[in-house]
């Protein structure tokens, strides 16, 4: 078994690039990391280039030996534990690693769907992971984000999705006004949630909804307010305002299933 223990190895060097959106977009690929996200891309056939191993994997991280029979399937490299140290970007890795090719599901909007959740610039790395799980968990399949949202692949996305990553089509736009009035060609109604309204998300029928994500700082744009079929917000008893995007998200998500459930 060869193993890798020089930094100056090329491969090694494409890996430490990756961390950089601009080489992501270039190269068409991004990193996971830890036994589950592996697992879950051998699981939904994500297009796995490479899977990296730090040599004392087996013995200090216990991988399953079902994982390791999948894994031996793809092309393995072994590097050593400094060199795996250089690379990992989280602070307990578990010793593996892939390398992933972006899947390339086009623009294409699905309009089966009951609702579309659309992200307005939604900035926190964490709050895009979870909302993508979210959209996973109530069994829908893709998701809008404007050019301003941050990098789908950032590794703290990826690791947030929890595997929701391989499941969703994740469809970047550049004008998000544009798309948005396209897809209400398709008798969908645009809903976002604002406080300057006495409507609550309660009152909504969610049917055909585009449901819009705003910004954690401000929120749905105002262009974007200013088209919008209603308007609702999220009641709350207490004196905070304003509640985390991924959470608000989810809250608003749950009601479009409490709502099919009800029927």
């Amino acid at each position: 078994m060869q193993v890798i223990s020089s930094k100056d190895n090329e491969l090694i060097k494409h890996i430490k690039k990756l961390k950089d959106k601009k080489y992501r977009d270039e190269s068409n690929e991004y990193i996971i990391e830890g036994v589950k996200l592996i697992e879950e891309a051998v699981k939904e056939n994500a297009k796995i280039k490479k899977i990296i191993i730090c040599e004392d994997t087996t013995r200090t991280y216990e991988i399953p030996t079902d994982i390791m029979l999948e894994i031996a399937k793809y092309e393995c490299v072994y590097v050593t534990d400094k060199i795996f140290a250089s690379i990992t970007q989280v602070t307990n890795p578990q010793g593996i690693m892939a390398i992933i090719e972006k899947s390339l599901n086009g623009e294409s909007i699905d309009f089966n769907q009951d609702i579309i959740v659309v992200l307005d610039d939604v900035q926190d790395p964490g709050n895009l992971g979870t909302i993508l799980r979210t959209v996973d968990s109530i069994g829908l399949n893709q998701i809008i984000v404007s050019k301003g949202t941050v990098d789908v692949f950032n590794a703290k996305v990826v690791r947030s999705t929890m595997g929701a990553i391989f499941r969703i089509n994740i469809i970047e736009v550049d004008d998000l006004v544009r798309c948005i009035k396209e897809m209400r060609k398709h008798h969908f109604k645009l809903m976002v949630t604002s406080l300057q309204t006495d409507n609550s998300i309660y009152d909504i029928d969610f049917n055909k909804k585009i449901i819009v994500i705003g910004n954690e700082s401000n929120g749905v744009s105002a262009e974007i307010q200013d088209i919008a079929d209603e308007k609702a917000k999220i009641p709350m008893f207490g004196k905070t305002e304003s509640l985390n995007a991924s959470v608000a998200a989810g809250i608003v998500m749950y009601e479009y299933v409490r709502q099919k459930l009800s029927k």
